[in-house]
């Protein structure tokens, strides 16, 4: 058996504790299957309190960015968080010292990944960061080892839990966005200030990283398109169910001719893709390759243990001195593709209207259909007394995102629509 790979942790939240946990729980079984002995010899945090296991066992630091200079470990940990500050001056610190480094900080890795593998490649160190994207779900891996001799087109997917926890019980209780929410935080599934989960933020984290995973591209977090689901109502819920649809929120990249799409946004799936029933907090991730066809990956995307497992993966591969380039391809060699602009996006659309139900705003709506080339697929209106306001949703045949942004700012300034035309995008998986 080599020598002890030594493993010093940066933070020890949630995830930093999972991962000393299940060193120490399954330190036998890491051994025999890495062929070396993996050993945590220090572990830094700001908070010296209990937490379950003997912390006095290794050497404590209340600076990580001083562990990171002058510990003796091998590979350095960082479960911190955050793009900026602590977090990137420790990983910055550990690669100039020679260190490995391993992670599960996506947005680290999704603003500075880029620079980051630059400098581990010319250290001649490891950047890991299974942890960052779908938790214990093994993405990065599948996408740069598993499927290393296919050209990917497409990867999307559910990429947050919280989202798709919200989304799944308010499409099973009826009720509405701010009251699952309300329950979301209560069972933790959500922070107290949720707005980088439901805002697509995290999301989007995730996918600029897979995207430069499955293309070999920089990783360009400002290249992708954002919107969440706050806006998503009940009734948008109830009518996707009528129209044979769950609404999703996705990460989707994409090759197109125009460059690659990166965008995260609410989706109506049809009932029969696999991706329209994965539900709760779970995640799933697709992958089209050109020779193995399609890949469907489903598990938890976060949490103490899945998240702790992914981290250690990343540990095992370099005490087994298994290497392989950050992003697939040598960081000399990514590419700066083009984004594909939005509004050149094409596809099928929902859209949900609240108008005054009088004579003539049928035809008034469909004029404006007509002159801005989109064509009707399928119409819901709801009865109610005339004069009231009254839903009604259509959903369109394939179109220009361009055109069904003008018609819907045309139909906003009818005088008898009385609120905001709300879209959703539909994508035939």
């Amino acid at each position: 058996m080599g020598d002890p790979l030594r493993v010093a942790i940066a933070g020890l939240g949630t995830v930093g504790s999972g991962t000393v946990r299940l060193i120490e729980a399954n330190a036998g079984l890491l051994a025999a299957r890495t062929g070396r002995e993996i050993v945590i010899t220090a572990v830094a945090d700001l908070d010296p309190r209990d937490r379950g296991f003997a912390t006095e066992s290794y050497r404590w630091y209340d600076n990580a960015l001083a562990m990171a200079e002058n510990t003796d470990a091998d590979v350095i940990v960082e479960l911190i968080g955050g793009a900026e500050g602590i977090a990137r001056k420790v990983c910055e610190t550990a690669i100039a010292r020679g260190r490995h480094v391993v992670t599960a900080n996506k947005a680290l890795i999704a603003h500075h990944g880029t620079d980051l593998a630059r400098a581990a490649e010319a250290a001649g160190v490891t950047l890991a960061y299974e942890a960052a994207v779908g938790g214990g779900i093994p993405v990065i891996k599948s996408l740069r080892e598993g499927l290393v001799g296919n050209a990917c087109e497409r990867v999307y997917g559910i990429l947050n839990g919280t989202c798709n926890y919200i989304l799944t019980a308010m499409r099973e209780s009826g009720r509405g966005f701010q009251e699952v929410l309300a329950e979301a935080q209560a069972l933790g599934y959500a922070e107290a200030d949720p707005s980088f989960d439901v805002d697509g933020v995290d999301t989007a984290h995730k996918l600029a990283i897979l995207a430069s995973v499955a293309f070999g591209c920089t990783v360009d977090f400002a290249a992708v398109h954002i919107e969440g689901i706050r806006q998503i109502s009940a009734d948008d819920i109830a009518f996707a169910d009528e129209l044979g649809y769950r609404i999703k929120l996705l990460g989707i990249a994409k090759r197109t001719p125009a460059g690659v799409e990166r965008r995260v946004h609410p989706c109506m799936v049809p009932l029969g893709s696999p991706i329209a029933h994965v539900e709760g907090v779970f995640n799933a991730v697709v992958a089209d390759g050109d020779f193995v066809d399609t890949i469907i990956q489903v598990g938890r995307g976060a949490g103490e243990r899945p998240t702790a497992s992914a981290v250690v993966a990343d540990i095992a591969d370099i005490a087994r001195g298994n290497r392989v380039a950050t992003f697939a391809v040598s960081a000399a060699e990514l590419a700066a593709l083009p984004a594909a602009s939005m509004q050149n996006h094409r596809g099928a659309y929902y859209v949900r209207l609240m108008v005054l139900d009088k004579p003539g705003v049928f035809a008034d709506i469909a004029a404006i259909l007509r002159d801005h080339d989109v064509s009707m697929e399928a119409v819901i209106q709801r009865a109610r007394a005339p004069g009231e306001a009254v839903p009604v949703v259509m959903t369109t045949h394939e179109t220009a995102e361009s055109a069904m942004t003008h018609c819907l700012a045309a139909i906003q300034r009818l005088p008898f629509c009385q609120e905001a035309p709300h879209m959703i995008r539909i994508e035939p998986f």
